[in-house]
């Protein structure tokens, strides 16, 4: 597996490094995104996340981020297809440290099915990307083995949260639904610009404490920065099938008008 080029700031500038030392750096806040040909979506969204999380987790970094973001987006190639990330790390042995991935992107997936994990939400810091994020890839790949693309994860009282490494949205007739604030879920940007393209098209929004059982017969839709929208076709243990997708290609289209050049 290709993990990029890793860089790794100290004493003001990004200095190209094999990889950070994982036995005494543990990841603590992360953000990743897509670029094709030098665009992006979101990115003040994008920053603006990191460096909540950095100011949560280490707020001495604070005064260097600005200079740091400046310098890594100018290291992310203007032609292909990119899934860059900015990275804090946490030492037990090293000091904190602020490294930035350049990776090529993985071609874009299709249509998804998914799988309830059958137990609540196990991660330990959800409101943050990073600490989580490799047990995101355990529970993805238990919903490999159910023959599924994604694992949804429930709160303790069996209502929705969202995927392992991904947003849930919902139609029920015109109006978009997502969780809402008394469940704990990562702040998504794709999902922040969805939610803003129904806004601006006059669409209803609405946040709602769901389980899975009532999103029978629903347009389900999984969101993240690397793949957009996609349309769940299939949820393996739903008990029921769910609504043929009759939005998509709209907000398709116009999540693809909120990219924007790199400087």
């Amino acid at each position: 597996m290709d993990f990029g080029q890793f860089y790794q700031y100290k004493n003001g500038t990004l200095a190209a490094i094999s990889e950070p030392a994982e036995q005494e750096v543990g990841l603590a806040v992360a953000d990743s995104f897509l670029v094709e040909n030098g665009a992006m979506r979101g990115r003040k969204l994008h920053e603006e996340r990191f460096k909540a999380g950095v100011a949560a987790t280490s707020p001495e970094y604070l005064d260097e981020l600005d200079d740091f973001l400046k310098m890594a987006f100018a290291l992310i190639p203007r032609t292909g297809r990119w899934f860059p990330r900015f990275e804090l790390h946490l030492g037990t042995k090293a000091p904190n440290q602020l490294y930035f991935r350049v990776r090529k992107a993985p071609e874009p997936l299709g249509d998804a099915t998914v799988w309830t994990l059958p137990e609540p939400d196990p991660r330990l810091n959800p409101t943050i990307k990073g600490p989580d994020l490799s047990l995101g890839q355990q529970l993805r790949r238990k919903a490999n083995i159910q023959g599924a693309d994604e694992a949804i994860l429930l709160d303790t009282n069996g209502h929705i949260s969202e995927g392992a490494l991904s947003s849930l949205v919902w139609w029920r007739g015109e109006m978009l639904c997502a969780p809402g604030d008394s469940i704990a879920w990562l702040p998504s940007v794709t999902r922040t610009i969805v939610l803003d393209i129904a806004k601006q098209i006059g669409l209803a929004v609405q946040f709602e404490e769901a389980t899975p059982a009532s999103l029978i017969g629903c347009e389900v839709w999984l969101l993240s920065a690397l793949n957009g929208i996609r349309v769940v076709r299939h949820w393996v243990d739903l008990g029921g099938e769910l609504s043929q997708a009759t939005h998509s290609e709209t907000f398709a289209r116009r999540l693809r008008l909120f990219s924007e050049q790199l400087s």
